[in-house]
């Protein structure tokens, strides 16, 4: 599976420029897509550091400078996708350049914050600098489209995508009934999105000697995610709604996008025990992944593509989060789950998605007909979980090397690392599980000093 995840990240490697960035999918989106590139690109950090890299300049390169309607294009605002060649240039494709999407802009700078984690790499920081502001400005200035302190979508022109985040289909968002909800939609994962952003562009502006800058940064942070929890929290259902309609009213269904809460760190820990528990619960659960929509819901079907199905790295980000709030029991459980749903694809590679279908007794996981294969943030999905899994909190520009709560899946008793990079070094690292214990070893350190320090807390 990891071999293949590996092989695919080549394969879709395409140049923009200078650089070299992913292409989300084929055959359907094999061109740079602004939310597909960054999710994918976070994913690999630990594999390649180099393709977050060109995939910052290349969002940069195409960053948005003017208002737009007919391609919703805004001063900061990061592209949704680029697409060129004879379809586009006649029109029978909408757009080259759509920036119909509302979570790439802070999806940029949580790349940008977690590739200087991975490489301490300055150069580039200082480079990204005026693309980095520009976001923040994009956020503050057009991102909250009512003046409410929440983060919002609306398309511009008939042409461009109803919904704008990563459930971007028609039909995606929706109220319990079935009625759909009318926009400005404010989405759940997205107020997570940009509160993270600010956080951690607090953290890169004190880098970069802007104090006053940062510290503002960091006010408006906390102020959403007490906007979040105020609005979004539905005291009945212990969870969080999936998002708010242009009248604020919550859509009260049972979705996997407060999972993505836990990806951003952006909720408290006993809200983050309750998300957890419906997440693994029956109805979102399908026993081959977390579903985007609960079985329970009056408008789930399992065969949808957003409203019941099974998205690998919708699961891989709250896996990710699961971790990081020290549940890793319940992360093992979602990277067994799509490995086990691998070994019934060709090649084990998992999929753009495939259908929510609960698995019982000798069940294989059922296809979703017109799944992208491969698919770059499916692919990059076991690359996200396993270096969650492994507790590695890189700190490369001060030398250090963090692993916290080691632990192997159910399936995995032996794990080899080889040359992991961290800044200028380059470290081996062997992972043997024994029980309930995985102990983490050493067995080799190239390039710059690295201290590493390995904790169980």
């Amino acid at each position: 599976m990891l071999n293949t995840s590996l092989h695919d990240f080549y394969s879709l490697q395409i140049p923009e420029g200078s650089n070299k960035t992913i292409a989300a999918g084929v055959p359907w989106f094999a061109a740079l897509f602004g939310r597909d590139s960054l999710i994918s690109s976070f994913q690999t950090l630990a594999l390649n550091p180099t393709l977050a890299r060109g995939t910052l300049r290349s969002l940069a390169a195409c960053q948005g400078q003017v208002e737009c309607a007919d391609n919703d294009e805004e001063p900061g605002k990061i592209l949704h996708e680029l697409r060129c060649g004879e379809m586009t240039a006649t029109g029978e494709v909408a757009f080259g350049r759509n920036y119909g999407s509302v979570d790439a802009t802070p999806l940029f700078i949580i790349l940008l914050s977690e590739y200087f984690q991975w490489t301490g790499d300055r150069e580039l920081l200082e480079e990204m600098r005026p693309s980095l502001v520009a976001a923040l400005n994009w956020l503050t200035e057009y991102g909250d489209m009512d003046g409410d302190g929440l983060i919002e979508y609306r398309r511009k022109t008939d042409k461009g995508l109803l919904n704008q985040g990563w459930k971007d289909s028609g039909d995606a968002m929706a109220h319990a009934d079935g009625t759909l909800a009318q926009a400005p939609i404010a989405l759940v994962e997205e107020q997570g999105y940009a509160a993270d952003a600010f956080r951690r562009a607090a953290s890169l502006m004190h880098l970069l000697a802007d104090s006053d800058l940062g510290d503002r940064l960091s006010a408006r942070s906390d102020e959403l995610m007490r906007k979040l929890e105020q609005s979004f929290w539905l005291p009945e259902n212990q969870y969080y709604a999936m998002a708010l309609d242009r009248d604020k009213r919550p859509l009260a269904v049972m979705s996997s996008n407060p999972g993505h809460l836990l990806f951003t760190h952006t909720i408290h820990g006993q809200r983050a025990r309750h998300v957890i528990t419906q997440l693994t619960g029956d109805g979102l659960f399908s026993g081959w992944g977390v579903r985007t929509l609960s079985e329970e819901e009056r408008t789930y079907n399992p065969m949808s593509y957003h409203r019941g199905s099974v998205w690998p790295h919708d699961n891989s980000l709250i896996a990710f989060g699961m971790a990081r709030y020290g549940y890793k029991q319940e992360a093992s459980a979602i990277f067994s789950a799509l490995f086990e749903t691998s070994l019934h694809f060709r090649e084990y590679r998992l999929p753009e998605l495939f259908c929510g279908n609960q698995r019982h007794h000798r069940d294989e996981p059922v296809q979703y007909p017109v799944s992208c294969s491969p698919q770059a943030w499916a692919s990059g999905a076991p690359i996200l979980i396993l270096t969650a899994l492994l507790g590695l909190e890189p700190d490369a520009s001060n030398g250090e090397l963090r692993i916290v709560n080691p632990r192997l899946p159910e399936f995995l008793t032996f794990l080899e690392v080889r040359d992991l990079r961290i800044g200028q070094s380059r470290i081996d690292l062997d992972f043997l599980r024994q029980g309930d214990r995985t102990f983490c070893r050493v067995v080799g350190l190239k390039g710059e000093e690295l201290a590493v320090n390995v904790s169980y807390r």
